[in-house]
């Protein structure tokens, strides 16, 4: 196996402070925080290209039951929380995972599982689905594109019929019909490109997937953030830069009032705090280098100004991206 190329440390958010400066504006929280995105850690049944987590079945990075425990205890005390958007890796494999979702939604709160789909079709998974629908969870699946030759050729082979299998199902338990049980779509370009208008691409998801039996909700399209697999990808290639400088080029002012780390705290596999999962995946802190012991709730993450790197270019360019999708 060929050793990874040698990486120079990702360049500090100089540019990124820049850009925001020419445009007269700020990146900041100006209120607690609303969304919750606990990332349970590392280890997952599949290793795509363009993981920006860089999870995958070796890794042996996952969350402790005594932290999520910690979590669920400051959840309790933190109302202004109203989703808990759990990720990984594939979350579903973390022994904490059906406690903090049934616990999030005993406390009222949104719940969304992260998944890449293939997780249902894992032995030990079977009825996962099932709890997923019995609790009301929302799903944002992994799917990125409606044909196997190119799901296979960035998420490896055999993952677009397993895909398919775990859609089947959760439209047969409700999801995707447009009464309650939701089943979101991700899509990702397979290479260092920005993706196309989601209302350009939705339609020919759902006209190709319509034919292979499988219904969902929204299509959420994001751009691939230049850090970890993704990256190391990209420097192989000798990419790096051209793609660097087409996100930079492309930086859109009128995503900034909307990215997601105004309004979401980022929690790791080991109770450390950021402002977002690609900060996090940087090991990015958050300026005031709080974690899950340092703080009583997490309204103490109150008013304050954001860590900025160049990979925040990925989160503001052409209509932006973000866990939710396009932002403008």
């Amino acid at each position: 196996m060929n050793a990874r190329p040698a990486l120079s440390p990702e360049p500090d958010g100089s540019r990124f402070h820049d850009a925001l400066m020419r445009h007269g504006l700020r990146l900041e929280r100006t209120a607690p925080p609303e969304i919750l995105q606990i990332n349970l850690g590392k280890y997952c049944n599949q290793a795509c290209r363009h993981c920006h987590v860089d999870a995958g079945p070796k890794r042996p990075e996952r969350m402790a039951p005594a932290t999520a425990e910690r979590i669920l205890v400051l959840l309790e005390r933190s109302p202004f929380i109203h989703t808990v958007d759990i990720t990984g890796g594939a979350p579903e494999l973390n022994a904490s995972f059906r406690l903090l979702t049934k616990t999030a939604r005993a406390l009222g709160r949104e719940v969304i599982d992260r998944s890449n789909l293939t997780v249902l079709c894992e032995p030990g998974q079977e009825d996962t689905a099932e709890f997923l629908a019995r609790h009301g969870v929302r799903i944002v699946a992994s799917l990125p594109c409606y044909t196997a030759e190119n799901v296979e050729r960035q998420r490896g082979e055999g993952v677009f019929t397993r895909s398919l299998e775990a859609l089947r199902r959760l439209n047969s338990l409700g999801y995707g019909a447009g009464d309650g049980l939701v089943l979101d779509l991700v899509y990702n370009p397979l290479g260092p490109s920005l993706p196309p208008a989601p209302e350009t691409l939705e339609p020919r998801y759902r006209e190709e997937l319509g034919r292979l039996g499988v219904r969902f909700d929204h299509l959420l399209v994001m751009t691939n953030l230049p850090i970890h697999r993704f990256r190391h990808a990209l420097v192989r290639e000798g990419r790096l830069e051209t793609y660097e400088a087409l996100l930079e080029s492309h930086f859109n002012p009128a995503t900034v009032a909307h990215l997601m780390c105004r309004t979401t705290l980022s929690v790791s596999w080991d109770g450390k705090l950021y402002d977002c999962d690609f900060h996090q995946m940087t090991e990015t802190p958050l300026p005031g280098g709080e974690d899950l012991w340092s703080i009583d709730d997490f309204g103490m993450i109150g008013p304050r100004p954001i860590a900025l790197r160049r990979h925040c270019f990925g989160c503001t360019a052409g209509r932006g991206s973000s866990c939710g999708g396009t932002l403008a």
